[in-house]
């Protein structure tokens, strides 16, 4: 077994918890993010064969089974303290215009929904629960595993550190973090960014690489900010942008229902089948799909990523990152109508003068 120190910094609020929803610093979740980013280390090698990649994960990272076949985990993970987040009252934030919506709404609260909500005594953002962990928070992260699998292993923490985040509503770019060696025995994470072509990608229904065409890698990038709330608006905007180019219309034809509450005004649309904007995610406020119900969750595969500034580490810049992959079976989804609002999507954010395209 090798041990691996590595500092772990947040660089955005964490909405990272434990049972009695707290925030708490806790390795579980980090285990898993690991284990996410491993799969993507060795799923090409692998020929993206689900069964083999089993195999060999749970061989390396354990395994709980009814026949048998119980294994302990190869990997120990540790922190130096599981303290509870000190972040109790959310700083107010600014607020974003949505075309969609009435009153102007928190680029917090439009990013956080969930473990944040509407303060209406304040008529601003609060944490629904008691705390999150605060953004510049650290911890030291010590891995043991054992030495034939270093390579992968280490592969995959650099990949969370250019691109992984912790906690709810994470894909949003909140639990953002780095990890940075924590002594001289541990040696500085070096690794590539792995990619496929995205609609390659689509052939499969679960996230194992980053998107690119043919101009490389499907990632974006922001200015830099000075602080992390000035660049969660601008995500903020970004995201209300590239989801309300893809407007609803009412299709009779398709079985869409217009739905009304008590009073007999209109609030939303029960879709036949579903519309462009549904294959980004799902559930959509007011606008769901008969097929689908109101339980069914679909992630959306664009992700977002808040690291320091290339050039300047007292600033932070937004990454904007897709990793494409099909909807499960159940969405029964229509690969060609997804093509093409990915293909929008692209070209929304290559057109976006507030952003680069960067390398891998």
């Amino acid at each position: 077994m090798q041990t691996h120190q590595y500092q772990l910094c947040f660089t955005t609020p964490a909405f990272l918890g434990n049972a009695q929803q707290q925030a708490q610093w806790r390795t579980p979740p980090i285990k898993a993010l690991l284990r996410q980013w491993w799969r993507v280390t060795v799923a090409q090698e692998l020929g993206y064969d689900v069964a083999r990649l089993r195999q060999r994960e749970a061989a390396l990272f354990g395994t709980a089974a009814d026949d048998g076949y119980s294994r302990q985990s190869r990997i120990r993970i540790r922190l130096n303290h599981w303290d509870e987040g000190k972040l109790k009252d959310w700083p107010r934030d600014d607020t974003v215009t949505h075309p969609e919506v009435s009153a102007s709404v928190g680029s917090d609260l439009y990013l956080g929904f969930g473990p944040l909500e509407y303060n209406k005594a304040s008529r601003g953002t609060a944490l629904k629960n008691n705390a999150a962990i605060q953004a510049g928070a650290n911890a030291s992260l010590s891995l043991a595993f054992p030495e034939a699998n270093t390579p992968t292993l280490q592969h995959a923490l650099w990949l969370m550190d250019r691109y992984g985040t912790l906690g709810g509503r994470s894909r949003n770019g909140w639990g953002s973090f780095s990890l940075q060696p924590a002594d001289a025995h541990t040696a500085a994470l070096e690794g590539k960014t792995i990619t496929r072509d995205w609609q390659q990608a689509l052939q499969l229904d679960w996230p194992h690489a980053l998107g690119s065409d043919t101009h490389g890698l499907l990632a974006w990038q922001t200015r830099p900010f000075d602080n992390w709330p000035q660049l969660m608006q601008e995500l903020a905007r970004l995201k209300i942008g590239l989801r309300t180019q893809f407007t609803y219309e009412l299709d009779a034809a398709a079985g869409d229902k217009q739905l009304y509450n008590k009073k007999g005004e209109e609030v939303g649309i029960a879709h036949g089948h579903p519309q462009q904007r549904h294959w980004l995610a799902y559930p959509v406020t007011h606008h769901s799909v008969s097929a689908w119900g109101n339980n069914a969750r679909l992630s959306n595969s664009l992700r977002f990523k808040v690291r320091p500034a290339p050039h300047n580490p007292k600033q932070l810049v937004g990454v904007i990152f897709h990793m494409p992959c099909l909807p499960p079976p159940s969405f029964t989804p229509k690969r060609d109508a997804i093509a093409a609002v990915w293909q929008q999507v692209h070209a929304y954010l290559n057109s976006n003068d507030k952003l680069t395209r960067i390398p891998a």
